[in-house]
């Protein structure tokens, strides 16, 4: 029935499922064939019965047979293949969610994170076989509320070196910055209370606060953060509730917030009463660290938070959130009411890989690559037009105001038809609007076939 090779690179196991896998998908195996028996399959292909075992025991798990008690084992009934539907518009909507699943954009010019290959690979992969001999109370149990004692600890001290005093107990894990920034918007704001946000600033954050009701008002983000004089007014003028930031690395602009700005901000957070979010996930891709609101507040006014997904990696879902006691108690109430507990297996992987003596060595070279990127991303642009808005030495992003004889929309719709996707300023303008502005992320970007793209857009 199947032909196998004892000296072929893929385990015996793997042959047996993917010999019959095709098998059924050419026809040849139609749904309520009865399979031979585990013993019969064994000894027509001369291996082990628990081979075959494992084997069939893996198709049942995928659908493709069906195991019948004392009858034995059957082709499974398969769903219809359908057509995929019609691509959705590139919208907010689409940027949201459909962006993370489109397998057919391989290039992710505007996507909000770093490809596979920069990313802690190896790092990643040792800290899992590790989990595969940890206790039994991290793989089979429940975490700590707040999240893995030792990685709190941890983090404490990789804080203290940014200058910011957060004793562990004054930190829980979240399920990404995602969830940091979720749980910050659940402790402060009420619908109808209004919010200042960067603008532009991370789209994310601007659909989760319309969708709880929060009335939005943009902050101008200038070469050195926030726009200090258009803050004090709104501050004065709306009475927010709070200011959501995004302080090192600005998404999407790439811009980072200077000390003096840092101060200033602050007074007026407590002269207007209002707390600040800052939203710091790239932090470690900063070449030379800069204060940050929460080193120069002491976690009085500030939330901070952090994530993982920028350095190590995304496929972790998860970073930190970092203010005083009474918050922290409370956020971590919110955390529990929602979901429970973090992963106490990717808690302690994730630990792993910040002990592990070459994770140092990989934050190096990643600065050194995004540094490198930047350069050559802006001067590509910068040949075909595009006028780049700041010139920042690090992090994902820049932030480009395309040719004037282009058409945004027309030109993001052609991009994901062509497998580029493209991010349009508009989808990061809280107060909504048109932008002829577009974040390119430097590290999918540096890609000679996006430049020969654009260039084809105008007529070059």
């Amino acid at each position: 029935m199947l032909q196998l090779d004892p000296k072929a690179l893929a385990p015996l196991t793997e042959q047996i499922v993917q010999g019959l896998i095709a098998k059924i998908e050419r026809g040849l195996l139609n749904e309520g064939v009865r399979l031979p028996s585990v013993r019969g399959l064994a000894q027509s292909c001369g291996v082990s019965p628990f081979t075959v075992a494992e084997a069939y025991n893996r198709l049942v798990a995928a659908g493709w047979i069906q195991s019948q008690r004392a009858r034995g084992y059957f082709v499974a009934a398969r769903a219809p293949l359908r057509s995929p539907p019609p691509r959705a518009p590139v919208d907010e909507d689409w940027l949201l969610s459909r962006v993370y699943e489109d397998r057919e954009l391989a290039l992710q010019a505007g996507g909000g994170w770093l490809p596979p290959d920069w990313l802690y690979e190896d790092g990643v992969r040792s800290a899992l076989r590790a989990m595969a001999r940890a206790p039994a109370e991290v793989l089979a149990g429940y975490g700590h509320p707040q999240g893995l004692p030792e990685l709190r600890q941890h983090l404490q001290w990789r804080l203290a070196l940014r200058g910011i005093e957060a004793p562990a107990d004054q930190l829980v894990l979240t399920h990404g910055a995602s969830q940091g920034l979720d749980l910050a918007l659940r402790l402060l704001v009420r619908p109808g209370d209004t919010v200042l946000i960067d603008s532009p600033g991370y789209s994310t954050l601007i659909a989760a606060l319309l969708g709880h009701g929060a009335r939005l008002l943009g902050v101008p983000r200038l070469a050195n953060g926030p726009d200090v004089a258009e803050l004090a007014r709104l501050a004065v003028e709306a009475r927010p509730v709070a200011f959501f930031t995004n302080s090192a690395l600005h998404n999407p602009t790439g811009t980072t917030t200077s000390p003096a700005t840092a101060h200033q901000v602050l007074k007026l957070a407590e002269r207007c009463d209002f707390r600040v979010i800052e939203d710091d996930p790239f932090a470690d891709l900063l070449a030379t660290p800069v204060p940050s609101l929460a080193s120069l507040d002491g976690l009085q006014r500030v939330i901070y938070l952090g994530s993982f997904s920028k350095t190590l990696s995304p496929a972790l879902r998860l970073g930190y959130l970092a203010a005083d006691a009474q918050m922290v108690a409370r956020a971590t109430q919110l955390k529990m009411s929602a979901g429970l507990t973090g992963s106490a297996i990717m808690e302690s992987a994730a630990l792993a890989m910040l002990t592990d003596g070459h994770h140092r060595t990989h934050l190096d070279r990643l600065r050194e690559r995004l540094a490198e990127a930047h350069s050559r991303v802006s001067r590509r642009l910068g040949e075909l037009g595009w006028q780049v808005c700041h010139q920042a030495n690090g992090g994902l992003f820049l932030w480009a105001q395309a040719p004037a004889e282009l058409d945004v929309d027309t030109l993001t719709e052609r991009a994901a038809q062509a497998g580029i996707a493209l991010a349009p300023g508009r989808f990061y303008l809280p107060e909504g609007g048109s932008s002829r502005h577009f974040r390119f992320n430097v590290a999918w970007s540096d890609n000679s076939r996006l430049y020969g793209w654009l260039a084809a857009q105008l007529g070059r």
